[in-house]
């Protein structure tokens, strides 16, 4: 089973081309020599700005009350790509294939958590 992407134009990439993509744009600039713990600091930074996103999405943040900016969906689009991308940097520097490693905790989350009772359990809340 292969995981598909669609891009923009309509057409399909799977992950693992994704994942060779962003290999060879990080081999072209020498990325592949940055240590895996300074790529994910990067990855980490990336997610707090994700979580800043939605601080001000749920109004626990607001642009001109102590705070200098509002939450902005292209920002957070850009930041999804980004972390997609350091996820995938990291991933190559330990030789992961994060399709087959998705596919496969994927098939274990199916048996682990079952969707009967944690529907049932998600409706009471």
């Amino acid at each position: 089973m292969q995981l598909l992407l669609i891009l923009l134009e309509g057409d399909y990439l799977d992950l693992s081309e994704l994942q060779k993509k962003d290999r060879i744009f990080c081999e072209e600039r020498g990325w592949e020599k940055f240590p895996p713990s300074l790529v994910l600091i990067h990855l980490y930074e990336e997610l707090s700005e994700v979580g800043e996103y939605i601080l001000y999405k749920d109004g626990y943040k607001k642009g001109g009350m102590g705070n200098d900016k509002d939450a902005s969906y292209e920002n957070l689009k850009r930041e999804f790509g980004q972390i997609l991308s350091l996820l995938m940097q990291l991933a190559n520097s330990f030789n992961v294939d994060l399709e087959s490693a998705f596919l496969s905790e994927f098939e274990i989350m199916e048996k682990r958590f079952g969707k009967e009772e944690w529907k049932k359990y998600m409706d009471t809340l």
